[in-house]
């Protein structure tokens, strides 16, 4: 039985560090295509005019700060909750150098779409690796609970109050971001089911 235990919390910890990775790709395939960017990303562009630093060290930074909101929520972080406020913010700083700007007006399109629908699978990988959920998506599961609200509603609400907060510091607003905001949503709702990993059944 050792195994087979063994095999599921491996399948879950891949799952986890994969969805990470891949979020905060699909972050810098936003910033690369210049057409706006994720609405936390609008935040930390706000913050980095006035202080200065990186979106990802923002992302660092923010997330810490997201996970205070949790304690009215009663949400409980776990290793999922830690390995995402510290991995997202370095793979978009390392995505940004590495990754080709596009220039044509087709290619940074393509960018859009393809960050898009990969962040809404990365969020359903991590989410559904069951180790905890991001700092910010903390926020969106902790209201669900508390509010019976869908997730497409929730997440919908949040993304358009980070927006607008972030544009108020002077972040820029793209038709990207109006995308993202209006998409992600239901896109998450959508795929979590999909890569949710089952709870592990213990035979006698």
């Amino acid at each position: 039985m050792l195994r087979p235990a063994r095999h599921h919390l491996s399948r879950r910890l891949v799952q986890l560090y994969v969805g990470l990775v891949v979020f905060g790709w699909s972050e810098a395939l936003l910033v690369e295509a210049r057409l706006g960017v994720l609405p936390w990303d609008v935040l930390h562009q706000g913050l980095a005019r006035h202080v200065g630093l990186s979106i990802g060290i923002w992302s660092i930074i923010v997330a810490f700060v997201v996970l205070l909101l949790w304690m009215p929520l009663r949400e409980r972080p776990g290793l999922g909750t830690l390995s995402n406020a510290l991995v997202i913010g370095p793979c978009i700083d390392l995505s940004v150098v590495l990754m080709p700007t596009p220039h044509a007006w087709w290619l940074r399109a393509t960018y859009v779409v393809v960050a898009i629908v990969v962040n809404a699978v990365a969020t359903a990988l991590y989410i559904g690796a069951r180790f905890g959920p991001g700092p910010r998506d903390g926020l969106m599961t902790g209201f669900v609970r508390r509010t019976g609200g869908s997730v497409r509603v929730v997440r919908t609400c949040i993304e358009v109050a980070v927006v607008l907060t972030g544009f108020l510091l002077g972040g820029t607003l793209g038709v990207a971001t109006l995308l993202f905001v209006f998409s992600i949503g239901p896109l998450v709702h959508w795929f979590l089911p999909l890569l949710r990993v089952p709870e592990q059944r213990h035979q006698a």
